[in-house]
């Protein structure tokens, strides 16, 4: 069993930058690709950004190519997401999740545990 549980959310105005953390418990986080979802009102559940169990492979949505950083810390069992150059359209619940193996998915079905989310807000 891993928990996740994330921080970093807030309030920010566009063009600024926030960084959200994800901690696991658990031995195995090593065992374990990452990846980050956000899911605004009324919209479903969207992939951000994901990484590879040892951090050498990386994926992400074209909205967020070239603002957005993932990485991931084995030695302290996190993950984090570094966002930079936000925009309003950012704004959501950003959640973490955990998949069993070496490599990523972009669906979230394929994820076998999830963060409660945190909340990003981004004015204009």
């Amino acid at each position: 069993q891993v928990q996740l549980g994330e921080s970093g959310g807030g309030l920010v105005q566009a063009g600024g930058s926030l960084r959200l953390s994800c901690a696991t418990s658990g031995r195995t986080f090593s065992s374990y690709a990452m990846g980050w979802f956000r899911q605004a009102p009324g919209r479903e559940r969207e992939f951000v950004a994901a990484i590879s169990s040892n951090g050498g492979r990386t994926n992400y949505a074209d909205s967020v190519k070239g603002r957005f950083t993932i990485s991931r810390d084995n030695a302290k069992s996190t993950v984090y997401l570094q966002m930079n150059s936000l925009k309003p359209e950012d704004t959501a619940v950003y959640y973490c999740a955990a998949r069993r193996g070496w490599y990523y998915s972009i669906l979230p079905r394929e994820y076998d545990y999830w963060g409660q989310g945190t909340q990003v807000t981004v004015s204009s």
